[in-house]
């Protein structure tokens, strides 16, 4: 896919400049950070703090290292088996769906200012995503998740829809895999594309929001710059897309700021009144890479979606036999 993609994009990117005395980055003709180029954000730090880091933001090297260690060595202790806590927490228990090979989440801490961040999350200071709302807890509670009845009762993900996890966004949180993002920059547009089922998101540069009325998957997403940050702001989701339990009321502010020639800050407040209790933020690096950009192949290796149907279909017949 990207070989077929990006010499179709290159054509519409804005030309860049070599970074001036002084400067750390390139630069477009307009006078913008350039923020082009293929980006990971590939990190072991988790969206909200352990157990084991309560009432540490960050931690030294030595400590970080260790906790580093103790990760990596989990997946290599559970590749090959149908079933570890490794597999329960990622979402595959029982069905030993990742072999450590499949697994690209990076093998280290996210390192902001010199320092491993515990926790994506850096606003509540506790690291931890606020409580919800009692209205959230009803509407979760009413939802139909996981059902068997047709493919439409099967999360979005199963049914290669959208990306697994939010790594799509917005807010674009890291994965298990497939952690690459390609961003192409115009003066009228922004263009992410991600790595994970391949969904695109444009972000409209100085524009509106389109009418309340029109929602989309990725919500629309409207920039502009603030000195050397492209402010992105998200809103008009289409409700079926929850972030943590969101509501179509979520709203999205995105930082994307270039520090040096390897890494862009990412910040993301989240904020729907109608679910938490607070707005949240998180804060993380993205680090450019060589990528490539790999397709994938979601819809056309998804046996699981006719087996998963095909066994409730057994089920309900052999429950009816006498």
């Amino acid at each position: 896919m990207t070989n077929r993609f990006f010499p179709l994009a290159t054509l519409f990117t804005l030309a860049t400049i070599a970074p001036l005395p002084g400067q750390t980055t390139a630069r477009s003709v307009d006078g913008h950070p350039d923020l082009q180029g293929i980006w990971t954000n590939a990190t072991l730090t988790p969206l909200a703090r352990p157990a084991a880091f309560n009432g540490k933001s960050t931690v030294g090297d030595a400590e970080g290292t260790d906790w580093e260690r103790k990760q990596n060595d989990e997946v290599a202790a559970a590749d090959g088996k149908s079933d570890a806590d490794f597999h329960r927490r990622a979402g595959s228990g029982e069905t030993g769906g990742y072999n450590a090979l499949f697994i690209d989440r990076g093998s280290e801490l996210a390192r902001v200012d010199g320092q491993k961040r515990t926790s994506l999350i850096i606003d509540p200071p506790d690291g931890k995503v606020p409580a919800i709302t009692a209205e959230a807890r009803a509407r979760n509670a009413g939802m139909r998740r996981g059902g068997t009845a047709s493919a439409k009762d099967r999360p979005l993900s199963e049914r290669c829809l959208m990306s697994f996890g939010s790594c799509s966004g917005p807010p674009m949180l890291p994965v298990l895999y497939n952690n690459n993002y390609q961003i192409v920059q115009t003066a009228d547009a922004v263009m992410i594309m991600v790595e994970m089922v391949h969904d695109t998101r444009i972000v409209r540069m100085n524009s509106t929001h389109v009418p309340a009325s029109v929602t989309k998957w990725l919500g629309d997403s409207i920039g502009h710059w603030d000195g050397d940050t492209l402010v992105v702001d998200t809103t008009n989701f289409n409700g079926q897309v929850s972030f943590y339990g969101s509501s179509k009321n979520l709203h999205v502010i995105e930082r994307f700021k270039r520090v040096d020639a390897k890494t862009m800050l990412y910040r993301a407040t989240i904020d729907d009144p109608t679910t938490f209790t607070k707005s949240w933020t998180i804060e993380y690096p993205f680090r450019a890479t060589e990528g490539p950009i790999f397709e994938y192949a979601c819809h056309e290796g998804n046996y699981a979606m006719a087996d998963i149907l095909g066994g409730a279909r057994k089920e309900e017949s052999e429950a009816k036999k006498p």
